[in-house]
């Protein structure tokens, strides 16, 4: 009987590892599918906005919203196993916590993607701010969808008539992201303070280089030593000034005892 436990505890914990490996590669991707969105967000409004800027804008949100629904669904499901291990649990409480801030960025931008274009629209070129940048952000988005050419795998572009669907389907997709917030703070109850960090960064807060550089730095800080040229002649003119002053206060007392 031990070994049929030991057996299924170390099943238990090989699966637990695949889970939690699979959980950062896909947060991994989400965090680098939101950057890209707020690099192209950046852009709304600006000289480089365009129809092909809006439709990576609506490429890179649709694959940050399918990324999305696949880790909700993964990391709930593993959160709320009772039998997870204490260590791969914390480790699925930091990508929750990653998971949910990459999450609230997202809905920030696709916010403010939505209220820019209410104000500019790429109908209307002339109304653009002449930023003065140059260029694109489709290499961006191509490193972030993992496609080697975004030009080629592009869908067909947005067109000026279609320009309000789009923003229809935005706002659905705004409302979506903030019912999935809600939703997954009553199905698991992760507190972000409570999460510690872990990792090699983390091990360490300074090496006996740094401490004793520190140390050093403030050791010299605290030695006195000769005033500066500034100091000194901003000494003399104060001096001088108040030598000035007291002169003109005995002459004034010396008239009016003489009048």
């Amino acid at each position: 009987m031990p070994l049929v436990n030991n057996k299924v505890g170390d099943e238990s914990t090989i699966g637990a590892d695949k889970a939690l490996a699979e959980g950062k590669v896909l947060v991994a991707s989400m965090i680098k599918v939101v950057a890209c969105y707020r690099h192209l967000a950046s852009c709304v409004g600006g000289s480089t906005d365009s129809l092909q800027l809006r439709n990576e804008l609506r490429q890179t949100r649709e694959k940050a919203q399918k990324l999305a629904v696949d880790i909700c669904h993964h990391l709930t499901a593993h959160l709320r196993d009772k039998s997870l291990p204490e260590e791969q649990r914390k480790e699925m409480e930091l990508l929750w916590v990653a998971f949910s801030s990459s999450l609230e960025l997202l809905h920030v931008d696709l916010c403010k993607v939505f209220n820019m274009g209410d104000i500019f629209s790429v109908n209307n070129t002339t109304a653009l701010v002449q930023t003065g940048l140059q260029g694109g952000g489709s290499e961006v988005a191509a490193r972030a969808l993992s496609l080697p050419d975004l030009h080629q795998a592009q869908t067909p572009s947005l067109s000026a008539g279609l320009e309000s669907q789009d923003r229809s389907a935005m706002e659905q997709e705004i409302s979506q992201i903030d019912h999935m917030i809600d939703d997954m703070e009553m199905k698991v109850n992760v507190l972000r303070w409570m999460v510690e960090p872990r990792g090699p960064q983390y091990a360490e807060a300074l090496s006996s280089t740094d401490s004793s550089s520190l140390v050093l730095f403030s050791v010299e800080e605290q030695q006195p030593g000769p005033p500066p040229l500034c100091q000194r002649s901003l000494i003399f003119v104060l001096l001088l000034l108040f030598s000035v002053v007291l002169v003109a206060a005995t002459l004034s007392v010396c008239l009016i005892f003489l009048s």
